[in-house]
């Protein structure tokens, strides 16, 4: 329990410190993408699917999670890149955003950085208001 109180305790005071954690991860090719660790609640491999008729093209599904059903929506899908290949090994990082539980469907986990806020910089013009893109930044000069 220690152990788990001084984890928070280190994420919490990085928000005084004007400091963010953010997951990497990847969508089957080399970029690598992130969400911000507040926003996590957990990452699993991708569980079963159920389909939906006539669902959005980038909602994979949904699944039942800890108790309760979680729409699946493949990130790669959403920003206009191939779908991710469910016969290959992928992740379901369970966020959660204005209240509401969803899955987002990715390839690779890759790792978790700390950053300054300062290095986190609004998304160039031309990705236009309905893009999911919300910043981008540099990681090890890339």
């Amino acid at each position: 329990m220690a152990g788990m109180l001084e984890a928070v305790d280190q994420r919490t005071q990085l928000v005084g410190e004007n400091r963010l954690e953010l997951l990497m991860f990847r969508l089957g090719g080399m970029q690598l993408f992130a969400i911000n660790v507040f926003k996590v609640q957990e990452v699993v491999q991708l569980p079963r699917l159920n389909l939906m008729p006539h669902r959005h093209p980038s909602v994979a599904g949904v699944t039942h999670f800890r108790g309760r059903t979680i729409p699946v929506i493949d990130l790669s899908e959403s920003i206009g890149l191939r779908p991710i290949d469910k016969d290959k090994p992928c992740n379901l990082i369970v966020t959660e955003y204005n209240n509401t539980v969803q899955g987002f469907m990715v390839g690779e986990v890759d790792r978790i950085i700390n950053m300054n806020w300062s290095e986190i910089l609004p998304p160039p013009d031309g990705t236009g208001r309905q893009h999911y893109l919300t910043a981008i930044t540099r990681v090890n000069d890339r």
